[in-house]
């Protein structure tokens, strides 16, 4: 996967979990996050983290489909 089609696909999306990039384009988490992190460097993208739906000191949802990221271009 190269770093425009991530961003082809938040574009679009607007907002995804880092679970369904994963699915999407058929990839660990842990191999997406690098190139989401390019993104965040250059201001185009934002990570919400643990804080969209999840009650405070829940710990039972794996991380992947909790950490959220949204484009802001």
């Amino acid at each position: 996967m190269i770093l425009t089609e991530l961003k082809k696909y938040l574009m679009a999306r607007k907002m995804a979990p880092l679970q369904d990039m994963a699915f999407h384009f058929n990839m660990e988490p842990e191999t997406i996050k690098p190139m989401l992190e390019k993104w965040l460097a250059k201001g185009k993208v934002h990570r919400h983290e643990n804080n969209l739906g999840c009650a405070k000191g829940c710990c039972k949802c794996d991380p992947a489909t909790i950490e959220t990221y949204e484009w802001i271009g």
